[in-house]
């Protein structure tokens, strides 16, 4: 009789463990104090914008501040794109205002109407020609210039300055003393004595000597 070998079964290969990666929790809003919400100026520029933007209906005050923080940020960045389209595009509504208001002075017969829609028209001009400089500061920055400072005055002035000759660590104090002027220097002899100008004048015609009268 023929006996078959049992043959052990092997045991079935362990599927590896999955990785679970835990899920961040998403960070919760923080509510704002009464006292943060008056000192950020983000909120602040976001309540005046949806204060004068009634035209586009309700606008979602916290998307509100959340784009508008993101353009902030762009700015701090580098990114001026947005601040030049937006100086372009006031140019151009202070443009259409000049023109608007200066068609209507055109077509006023009084001289009150007249002046009033013309001068309104010359200050919408005046903007307009201010923003668009702005633009072009923006656009082209001024080279930064380092000018000495220059002592100018149209009235009387004292300024002490220190001796060229001198360092300033010498200890010797600056002032009138310390420096001989240009004018002092002519009052001197070629041999070197100063002029004495207390020496009495010989006797003239005209004041002769006189006598003792006693």
């Amino acid at each position: 009789m023929v006996t078959k070998k049992a043959t052990a079964k092997k045991p079935p290969a362990a599927t590896p463990a999955k990785k679970v990666t835990p899920v961040a929790d998403k960070p919760k809003s923080k509510t704002l104090e009464a006292h943060e919400i008056v000192l950020s100026t983000v909120m602040q520029n976001a309540v005046g914008v949806l204060s004068w933007s009634k035209f586009a209906g309700e606008a979602n005050l916290n998307e509100l501040v959340q784009d508008l923080d993101k353009r902030i940020d762009k700015i701090k960045d580098g990114d001026m794109s947005s601040v030049e389209a937006m100086l372009f595009g006031q140019a151009k509504v202070l443009e259409t205002m000049f023109t608007s208001l200066a068609r209507r002075a055109a077509n006023n017969d009084g001289l009150k109407q007249f002046q009033v829609n013309l001068t309104l028209a010359l200050k919408a001009q005046a903007q307009c020609r201010s923003t668009l400089e702005a633009l072009a500061e923006i656009k082209n920055p001024r080279p930064v210039q380092f000018v000495k400072q220059a002592n100018m005055t149209t009235g009387p002035q004292q300024v002490n300055n220190a001796y060229a000759g001198t360092p300033l660590h010498s200890g010797t104090p600056s002032g009138a003393g310390n420096i001989q002027s240009e004018q002092n220097k002519l009052l001197e002899a070629d041999h070197g004595n100063y002029l004495d100008t207390r020496a009495q004048g010989a006797a003239s015609r005209v004041n002769q000597t006189l006598d003792a009268v006693g």
